[in-house]
């Protein structure tokens, strides 16, 4: 999109065509009604310039009908733009269902450290394979973060204590910029990073090449394990707990009456903040892990829960 003009930035992602559309959108309403406000200038100032012979008599009493008009006109104009905008706002910031990849990605000062499903870790890069949905989940370890793609035309906010999500689909290979786009402290200029989009078969062999041990899941499982919660999730235990096969993405219903879906918040505050959404029909002894765990661990945690919702066992 756009990119027979020399000076607009490449795009390389589904998302990059939407945002470009609105910007030229805007910049097309702007010069027109620019052109239309210096047409009117130019030519009252030429119209009635000094020693012209026009006639300047009184203006003479104006119509509801023209006032109507255009303040109908400009009413209807806005609800264009409206509606346009809040389509593309509705396409970017609404995750698909079911993505093809899943990457979680922690900021940090001065850091982004990305972490793939299979358990292959990166430092201030992400490797993606091209023409794929992929869903990224966000975490802040210290101060509010901005994950920023320019060539992908996408932002979005990473805020301490919760996890952010939101979606692409790279559409060219290439190397292209990563970086924070909001102040986090003293070293924010260099909190960069690149992002490589690679054909599916090298990104399958990069992924091969990594080496690693185990995958997200299975070092999920072992923080699990270590911070004892099988202890009262298990099938097998005598304490009464909510089994966890299942429940990421299903409805839980809790104490107060009303009813959630298991996504990646809920999980996190069922982990550090138990209190505040109790399962009903559960006693409230789930202890909190607020302190204890590091937004690495709850992201493996996570990963093992949504891994369980596919068939494993805790």
């Amino acid at each position: 999109m756009a990119q027979w003009v020399p000076f607009w930035p490449q795009s390389a992602a589904q998302s990059a065509g939407v945002v470009d559309r609105i910007v030229i959108a805007e910049l097309a309403l702007i010069g027109l009604v620019m052109f239309l406000v210096l047409f009117m200038m130019l030519r009252y100032c030429i119209r009635y310039r000094q020693g012209s012979t026009r006639e300047r008599k009184a203006v003479g009493s104006g119509s509801w009908h023209v006032e109507i008009g255009w303040t109908a006109a400009t009413l209807v104009g806005f609800f264009v733009l409206f509606g346009f905008g809040a389509n593309a706002y509705l396409f970017l910031y609404k995750t698909p269902a079911r993505a093809d990849l899943e990457i979680f990605v922690v900021g940090k000062q001065w850091m982004w450290k990305v972490q793939h499903p299979g358990g292959q870790r990166e430092i201030d890069a992400m490797h993606l394979p091209v023409d794929r949905t992929v869903r990224v989940i966000l975490a802040s370890q210290d101060v509010i973060h901005s994950f920023f793609i320019p060539a992908f035309r996408l932002k979005h906010d990473v805020v301490p204590g919760q996890f952010e999500s939101f979606w692409f689909r790279p559409t060219r290979i290439g190397s292209f910029r990563l970086e924070c786009s909001e102040f986090c402290g003293t070293d924010h200029a260099h909190m960069t990073g690149t992002v490589t989009v690679m054909s599916q078969s090298d990104y399958a062999r990069w992924l091969n090449d990594q080496g690693v041990s185990g995958s997200l899941a299975e070092q999920g499982r072992a923080v699990f394990e270590r911070f004892g919660c099988s202890g009262c999730h298990d099938a097998r235990s005598s304490t009464h707990a909510p089994l966890l096969t299942g429940l990421y993405g299903s409805v839980v219903h809790l104490a107060d009456g009303s009813a959630v879906i298991a996504d990646e918040r809920y999980i996190r505050d069922c982990i550090l903040l138990p209190a505040r959404q109790r399962v009903a029909g559960y006693p409230p002894v789930m202890p909190s892990f607020a302190g204890q765990l590091s937004e690495e661990d709850l992201v493996r945690l996570l990963a093992y829960l949504q891994s369980l919702s596919q068939g494993a066992t805790p």
